[in-house]
């Protein structure tokens, strides 16, 4: 098994934000649910991320969210989001992170515009003035910006990534970013390649499903980075069908409901995320109710 050595390996889980029904932010909640992770034998946690609805959040919010993350389970085991239209303002988010004590923070391409390799550079060379462990966030899908294995190895060469969240579902990305960058530490983004880029030498997870079955999550990836495939595998099968929903449009509210549905709190979105259709509740629904029958959490 790898153990967790630096401040943004292992289970670090992308939180939901739990709101009131007036769709308030319920920093108490919040609070209560990091604790509850790592209870759970989560590593840490991953504020502001698209889970949590970072973009819809007043600057108020959001720092406060950071703050209330710090307070619950200590400022090591928090890796801040970051990610904004200008490099200027990710800088600030990354100095506000810094200060309230975070170990690192989890920062994506410029994404305001389909941005070119030099803009890229330029916007990670901004934020790493901060000071800050910085973890880039590969997302070509949402960002259409593309961290290539070549440019991920620039960046680190460079100094200012220390790791990257994968998400482009390719398992065959971590085998050419070992080649070109191999101390730049790989962390799982997508829930449903979990096994695949475990076996790659992933050394973290950024995770979407454990907001709601953390225990069994953890089991998984601790089994899956040991090679335990007697253990995994048996694990990701009755997984997948929920994992897989970390990679589609509807993840937030989708991860929200097994929140409600294995006992803690999910709850609403705020718009423009509206609820779920009534066939892809069902599907949520139907699923999550099968993994907490055969006894995940």
């Amino acid at each position: 098994m790898i153990e967790r050595v630096k401040p943004w390996q292992g289970v670090m889980v992308a939180t939901a934000l739990p709101l009131h029904d007036d769709l308030s932010v319920d920093l108490e909640g919040y609070a209560g649910h990091c604790r509850w992770l790592v209870d759970n034998g989560c590593d840490g946690v991953v504020p502001n991320g698209s889970l949590g609805e970072y973009q819809t959040l007043t600057g108020e919010e959001r720092a406060a969210v950071v703050r209330t993350a710090v307070e619950a389970v200590g400022g090591r085991n928090v890796m801040a989001g970051v990610g904004a239209y200008g490099a200027a303002e990710s800088r600030r988010w990354a100095e506000q992170a810094r200060e309230a004590g975070c170990g690192s923070v989890l920062l994506l391409p410029p994404n305001a515009y389909r941005a070119d390799e030099r803009a890229v550079v330029e916007h990670y060379r901004e934020v790493a003035r901060a000071g800050i462990p910085v973890v880039a966030y590969n997302n070509p899908y949402d960002t259409k910006v593309d961290l290539t294995p070549a440019l991920l190895a620039r960046l680190f060469d460079e100094g200012l990534i220390v790791a990257v969240k994968e998400f482009t579902g390719d398992p065959r990305r971590a085998y050419e970013i070992a080649e070109l960058a191999p101390q730049l530490d790989l962390l799982i983004g997508s829930d449903d390649v979990l096994l695949e880029l475990a076996l790659a030498g992933a050394v973290g997870w950024i995770a979407g499903y454990p907001n709601a079955l953390p225990a069994s999550s953890v089991e998984l990836y601790r089994a899956a980075v040991a090679g335990d495939l007697a253990t995994a595998l048996p694990l990701y099968r009755t997984l997948h069908p929920l994992l897989r929903w970390d990679s589609r449009t509807e993840f937030v509210q989708a991860i929200k409901l097994s929140m409600d549905l294995a006992g803690r709190r999910g709850g609403p979105c705020r718009p423009p995320r509206g609820p779920l259709t009534d066939e892809h509740a069902a599907a949520v629904r139907a699923v999550t109710e099968k993994a907490l029958a055969e006894g995940l959490r």
